[in-house]
């Protein structure tokens, strides 16, 4: 029987990379990961930002490095590797976070919306995963824990998402199938799919709302909990995911999302009679 020892910190001396991680979920992702005792390798397009970050870790005794990388660019990502093992020596964890929104008719969508979503949300993933996976095979001792960020949308769907809902079906799928051919390697890869979490999307939802009120009355009626998720929340759960206290956990898809999917539909405005059904 795995008899797992109580430390402080679950993620010590581990080394984590985390894409997207200059806003959002990625920015708790990474201060959380490294107060968890994790090196975390800090990834984006903006270098700027992802050194702000940096320096709140390192000001908060936290250990984090940065790269710029866009994850659309095989290179970049080729880069974000090689730096990673010249500065820290391998890689324990990756949560694949970077990714890009899409809202718009199906009708209207051209291949240039399509190349770009798919590009980011999903080959990126797809490819990152498997430079991460290399390097996890083969360091020893050899293993680790790879997080693809999903959505809910790998369960349902809203209109005007249909190459965002394709790239995080295919990121379940991908997973799935690399779960079960590196199992054996000690790498295990899980899906981590967040509802409406407090982020910069959620400031773009609210701006195209008539109103905040009406724009919070619609969602908590979408919501059983009745409020956004934290992004803390999601990296704690992250956190779960790259720890050995998960080590049972491969080829899942975890639903964040405070209830959301598990409702038919919408929450009804008014109050309802007890129905106890008769015979």
């Amino acid at each position: 029987m795995l008899i797992l020892e109580d430390h402080t910190m679950l993620l010590k001396d581990k080394v984590v990379i985390i894409t997207g991680a200059s806003k959002g979920l990625g920015i708790s992702m990474a201060e959380i990961c490294a107060a968890e005792g994790a090196k975390v390798v800090l990834a984006a397009r903006t270098l700027d930002q992802l050194k702000d970050v940096e320096k709140r870790i390192a000001a908060k005794g936290g250990i984090a490095h940065s790269v710029r990388c866009d994850v659309s660019n095989l290179n970049d990502l080729q880069v974000l590797v090689d730096e990673t093992l010249t500065k820290f020596g391998a890689i324990h964890g990756l949560i694949n976070n970077a990714g890009v929104n899409y809202v718009k008719a199906f009708l209207d969508t051209t291949e240039a919306d399509w190349d770009r979503v798919i590009d980011i949300d999903l080959k990126g993933s797809f490819f990152l995963t498997q430079l991460c996976a290399r390097q996890m095979v083969k360091q020893n001792p050899k293993g680790g824990s790879i997080i693809q960020i999903a959505s809910v949308h790998t369960l349902a769907s809203l209109p005007g998402a249909a190459p965002y809902d394709a790239a995080k079906h295919g990121m379940v799928g991908f997973s799935k199938a690399v779960a079960v051919e590196l199992a054996k390697e000690k790498v295990r890869v899980n899906v981590l799919s967040p509802g409406l979490c407090r982020t910069e999307i959620w400031n773009d939802i609210v701006a195209a709302a008539p109103s905040e009120a009406e724009c919070l009355a619609f969602w908590n009626a979408n919501i059983p909990a009745e409020r956004l998720i934290e992004p803390e929340e999601i990296a704690h759960a992250c956190v779960f995911l790259l720890s050995d206290r998960s080590s049972s956990f491969t080829g899942a898809n975890l639903l964040a999302d405070l209830g959301m999917t598990s409702q038919l539909i919408s929450k009804e405005p008014y109050s309802s009679k007890a129905m106890e059904g008769k015979r």
